[in-house]
């Protein structure tokens, strides 16, 4: 089955948490700390990979979670970091947030690898705050959370030549006769209701691939006839070869090639520069050269016209060795789904803080200061302590005392809730 699209949950997988730990040796009464650190978790990645042609695996499992790091020990043993989860993608995914619409990543190589979900920093160990002035640090980390997020996965198909035209204008019976893809054909409308692939050889070291496209109707670029579906797999392409019934009438022939162009150029103005082939099929049906000329007439010096019948294989061999001519005069790049300038390939906070209220609960906003609260170990006196010098040199105290926040008021950060105590400028974890 042929899916080019789905969404997954992908998580990397928590830090390993630091302990608290002291030297405990006969002879040596003050040993010091001696608490090691947590490893790191594992981080969610996508890698291309050319064997691929579906999405159809993320059908069946959407959730995948990153390992966590392994805890320290005592006798500064730092945990073991935890492996990547790579997860195997079909060349042409485009990857996107599923909150904000973003594209995060464009994969477009064999091999090409994107980091998703970072894991988690492991949390240091009481060893790692040894100074001066506090020898005996009796607090540690705990291990950072691992990014989470929703994604949508898009595949585009990744093949030199489109096959683009109306329905039951025999792209399928083209791809068939010039390729071993063998797509289901009938004659009646929508026939072909998924892209298909085919490799066209054209010499013993010349070969290149072509997608049967489904075919595209009027308003297919509102979504019409699953019309974005189809026409999202045509932006890769770097030639379009639009097959044209010559049974019809030379209105008729005209007319539907217009609507198709029209689709086009309404979707992605750079679809309509994109090298155009017109393959005018099903000679086999017509008595005459008369509509053959009265297309090239029509159509002027811009586009090559091939008259063929895919089903009996006449005039096909010409059209295939012009398109391997063209295609060896265009670059070898991949055309990119949107501008360099319009990729994400990161998603980076500020110090900003952001005060939300929600009823009569405080919601801090803000990436590092939520990773720092998750971070501590809520339930050390002296970890709390520390936090509590952190919120305030960040300015968390006096955002709530802007925002309105008095003694007794909850405060939210991240998933954790304390009680605000404005007198102290204080917060007590629950």
């Amino acid at each position: 089955m042929f899916y080019d699209e789905a969404k997954i949950y992908v998580k990397g997988g928590d830090g390993g948490n630091g302990v608290v730990a002291f030297r405990r040796e006969k002879y040596v009464p003050l040993g010091g700390p001696s608490g090691g650190d947590g490893g790191n978790g594992g981080s969610v990645i996508l890698k291309g990979d050319a064997g691929l042609r579906t999405l159809v695996d993320f059908r069946y499992r959407s959730h995948y979670r990153a390992e966590r790091g392994k805890h320290g020990q005592g006798k500064n043993k730092h945990g073991r970091s935890a492996p990547d989860l790579v997860l195997r993608v079909p060349i042409g995914v485009v990857v996107k947030d599923a909150d904000t619409g973003q594209i995060i990543a464009d994969i477009t190589k064999d091999g090409q690898e994107v980091k998703v979900a970072a894991g988690g920093r492991g949390g240091r160990g009481n060893a790692r705050f040894a100074s001066q002035k506090d020898k005996a640090p009796s607090f540690a980390e705990k291990g950072e959370p691992g990014e989470e997020r929703w994604l949508i996965l898009e595949l585009k198909l990744l093949a030199d030549v489109g096959l683009i035209g109306l329905p039951n204008a025999g792209k399928s019976t083209l791809i068939s006769a010039i390729s071993a893809a063998r797509p289901k054909i009938a004659d009646y409308p929508f026939t072909t209701i998924t892209p298909n692939l085919g490799v066209v050889r054209v010499g013993e070291d010349n070969s290149f691939v072509v997608a049967d496209i489904p075919g595209l109707i009027a308003g297919a670029h509102q979504g019409v006839g699953l019309g974005l579906k189809f026409l999202r797999h045509i932006e890769r392409t770097k030639v379009l070869v639009h097959v044209l019934d010559m049974s019809n009438s030379e209105e008729e022939i005209i007319e539907n090639w217009k609507t198709v162009n029209d689709e086009l150029k309404h979707y992605d103005l750079a679809l309509g520069q994109r090298p155009q082939v017109i393959a005018a099929n099903k000679i086999d049906l017509i008595d005459s050269t008369a509509k053959i000329d009265y297309l090239k007439k029509h159509l002027g010096e811009d586009y090559r016209v091939f008259p063929i019948s895919a089903a009996t294989g006449s005039g096909v061999k010409p059209l295939i060795y012009y398109l391997a001519d063209l295609l060896a005069d265009l670059p070898d790049s991949v055309p990119e789904t949107l501008q360099e300038e319009e990729k994400v390939t990161a998603v980076t906070a500020d110090d900003k803080i952001t005060i939300k209220r929600e009823g009569n609960v405080f919601v801090v906003e803000n990436p590092y200061i939520e990773r720092r609260v998750a971070m501590t170990y809520l339930d050390n006196e002296e970890a709390v302590r520390r936090l509590q010098i952190y919120l305030n040199r960040k300015g968390v105290d006096d955002a709530l005392k802007r925002a309105g926040a008095t003694t007794g008021d909850t405060i939210r950060i991240g998933k954790f809730v304390f009680d605000y105590t404005d007198e102290n400028d204080k917060y007590e974890g629950e």
